[in-house]
């Protein structure tokens, strides 16, 4: 997650509110997880010491990830955007040509991306290739399943 990321003011308070949990409860169940394994004797044979470390290895680069994610945001106000072109904030309802099969999905920052609330990331390969497409528009998208090919049906916020 590194350069400009662009996100709606609710995945912004989403992603500070888990950076927050992180940097609070997070540090302080590290600390008492390493404090109680500290109490179990003989650190150089103390797996458990050295989960709770590597533990709190994890919940730091977490914390530095989410830190460098804030440093490059922008928050986009979504009335402000045009749809007349695939932008980072719009719903896009694509058709499959090989299924006839029609999806709707909203193009977020990586880090807001989640697909069970069908919002896919602007730097993952679909995407990519829905960026700058109009209504009517085809795009050619290169999948780990293949090439695929979607029309534009319609774009929204």
């Amino acid at each position: 997650m590194s350069g400009i990321s662009y996100m709606t003011q609710e995945g912004y308070e989403k992603l500070r509110a888990e950076l927050d949990e992180l940097k609070t409860k997070g540090r302080d169940e590290a600390a008492k997880a390493i404090a109680e394994a500290r109490d179990k004797g003989d650190l150089s044979e103390n797996a458990e010491y050295d989960a709770a470390k590597n533990a709190q290895g994890m919940l730091e680069l977490k914390i530095s990830e989410l830190e460098k994610a804030f440093a490059g945001a922008r928050i986009i106000d979504a009335s402000q955007l045009d749809t007349s072109k695939v932008t980072v904030l719009t719903n896009v309802t694509i058709r499959n040509i090989k299924t006839n099969k029609d999806m709707t999905y909203k193009l977020v920052a990586e880090a807001e991306a989640n697909l069970k609330e069908k919002k896919i990331s602007i730097s993952s390969p679909i995407g990519q290739g829905l960026l700058g497409k109009a209504v009517g528009d085809l795009a050619k998208i290169e999948t780990p399943a293949g090439v695929m090919d979607f029309k534009i049906i319609e774009i929204s916020l």
